[in-house]
């Protein structure tokens, strides 16, 4: 066996000072490096049409609710009868009386429901009238302090391609507000009874399952109709969203008071048992 030679002192040497120097440059290379922060840009003012869809979010939300239901459950191991949540939808606020606006199919199938404000303030709803032929339900809650009617506005007169907004509660996420145009006017879709509601508004303003019932809005932030249906192949908004329109109150349409009476319908206080 051929002994192996001994390293130099200058090899060894050699050797420590580059195992040396690599560890230097790798600790200097892997060292965090402090970022210097950020500083905001400075901006200018919001703009007008900026201001103007903020001012309308803050005038109208008090007067939308946000709807949730429920339907009786029969118990079969304890063999009571019990309640569980069915669904949720939108609506708005009628008068100073407490009546509530929304579509028939979201309240169909309920035995109760509950109606949320924007301060979180919620209250038991009474069914005081359907008119399930144009896809309204008319509700009565019972609040302790004063609430604030949607401002009414019309419908005869819109045009495609003037600004409208929503306001409601897609997929439970109350008060969301989203924005479009007019897209089309003249549209008819079918209630759940399957008779044809004539003269729907059609927009591009996303509308989304909760959205029902909800209103929609002109610039000036009077109702102008109330969301009812999308067209989508996802069953999400695709841009294609339907509102019963304004003249649901006019000649032509079931006046809501006449809902609201219980003349249409059924009577005051019966959900479906």
């Amino acid at each position: 066996m051929t002994p192996q030679p001994i390293p130099s002192w200058r090899t060894i040497l050699l050797s420590g000072f580059l195992g040396g120097l690599l560890a230097y440059v790798l600790f200097v290379a892997y060292q965090p490096i402090e970022a210097e922060p950020r500083v905001p840009s400075v901006r200018g003012d919001l703009n007008p049409s900026e201001q103007s869809t903020i001012e309308l979010f803050r005038r109208i939300s008090p007067s939308v609710v946000f709807i949730t239901t429920r339907q009786q459950q029969i118990d079969f191991f304890g063999r009571g009868v019990g309640e569980v949540d069915a669904g949720t939808g939108s609506g708005f606020v009628w008068d100073d009386n407490g009546h509530i606006v929304t579509n028939y199919h979201v309240i169909q199938g309920a035995s109760s429901a509950i109606v949320a404000f924007s301060d979180e303030q919620a209250y038991p709803a009474d069914l005081v009238g359907i008119a399930p032929e144009h896809d309204i339900a008319v509700l009565r809650i019972r609040p302790r302090g004063s609430i604030t009617p949607i401002p009414v506005g019309t419908s005869h007169d819109l045009q495609v391609g003037q600004n409208v907004y929503a306001i409601g509660n897609p997929f439970g996420l109350d008060h969301t507000l989203t924005t479009g145009i007019v897209s089309a006017l003249g549209r008819t879709i079918r209630a759940v009874t399957g008779q044809p509601i004539e003269n729907v508004i059609q927009t591009d303003a996303a509308i989304n399952p909760g959205n029902s019932g909800g209103p929609l809005l002109d610039s000036a932030g009077r109702l102008i109709g109330m969301n009812t249906a999308i067209f989508s192949p996802s069953g999400t908004s695709a841009g294609i969203g339907f509102c019963r329109p304004r003249r649901y109150d006019q000649p032509g349409g079931p006046p809501v008071d006449q809902v609201r009476n219980g003349r249409t319908g059924c009577p005051r206080g019966h959900y479906e048992r």
